[in-house]
């Protein structure tokens, strides 16, 4: 039995979905917060158990007779994430899972000027001293994110940030149906995966350039600094604390954190992945 926790997500249902593919429904249980909306998932003969992170005991009720549980990390900051990891994978314990999945980053990194990628390190720490045999997923950087951070500048047709690095933007598509592939590996992925990532990373100017010759309208790369972009963010109504993080982004960017490219996606999807050229043509163009 396989269990997702957070099925009803972006990723996990996108998870779901794929093993449906390649295992029959009887063994997939979706582990959601609320039954509702996984409605679609039970009538497809998947087994809905409702647990939250919150609750070790109701998550280990949920997680019982797992033989692999995917968590898929809590859409939360700072010590609230790691707290609410820690209890999944306490949970875990508790429910005598065989393997614990952990979807991680490619950037996690102690100390990551990008908070959440200093949540993985840490969350994958928590995995390495829990005693279950484990697998952390370094997903690449979601393709997704970035085009939610820069959209609006995109149709504007000035791109605005401070200075970046390459970053090798992954479509959330292409890993779940990663993750599904690594779930029902003949071999176990033990500890951390290599970056599951797109063939290539790509700065902010290459964005423009790319959505530029997309949509047939020139759009501008204008560098700005690190304040005047974070200034400009909370001006237009986005809390400091989102702001501070978004602009980690780029901090850690230009460190080289997200910058690694790996083959091994396009191993486990059999194909290349999704390109940002792609990704950009499915929604400016």
């Amino acid at each position: 039995m396989i269990v997702v926790t957070g099925a009803t997500g972006q990723l996990g249902r996108g998870v779901v979905q794929n093993l449906l593919h390649r295992v029959s429904a009887d063994q997939i249980a979706a582990s959601v917060r609320d039954a509702r909306k996984a409605s679609d998932l039970a009538a497809q003969g998947i087994e809905v158990r409702v647990a939250d992170f919150t609750d070790v005991d109701g998550l280990a009720r949920a997680l019982a007779n797992a033989d692999q549980v995917l968590i898929v990390s809590a859409d939360k900051l700072g010590e609230e994430a790691l707290r609410l990891h820690r209890t999944a994978i306490d949970a875990a314990r508790r429910a005598g899972v065989r393997r614990v999945l952990y979807t991680s980053h490619m950037g996690a990194r102690v100390g990551s000027p990008f908070l959440p990628a200093d949540q993985h390190a840490g969350t994958e720490m928590n995995l390495a001293e829990s005693g279950l045999a484990y697998t952390s997923l370094r997903h690449g950087f979601y393709a997704e994110s970035c085009l939610q951070m820069i959209g609006d500048d995109l149709a504007s047709g000035e791109l605005r940030t401070p200075e970046d690095g390459p970053t090798s933007w992954t479509a959330r598509a292409d890993l779940a149906e990663a993750d599904a592939a690594i779930l029902v590996a003949e071999r176990d992925w033990n500890g951390i995966t290599p970056p599951l990532t797109a063939a290539t990373a790509i700065t902010m100017a290459e964005i423009a350039a790319i959505a530029s010759d997309v949509t047939g309208r020139k759009v501008r790369h204008t560098v700005v600094s690190d304040d005047e972009w974070r200034n400009a963010r909370i001006a237009a109504g986005m809390p400091a604390f989102y702001a501070d993080m978004l602009l980690g982004t780029f901090r850690a960017a230009r460190r080289g954190d997200f910058a690694a490219t790996d083959p091994t996606l396009e191993t486990l999807l059999g194909r290349p992945p999704r390109t940002m050229r792609e990704m950009l043509s499915a929604t400016i163009a």
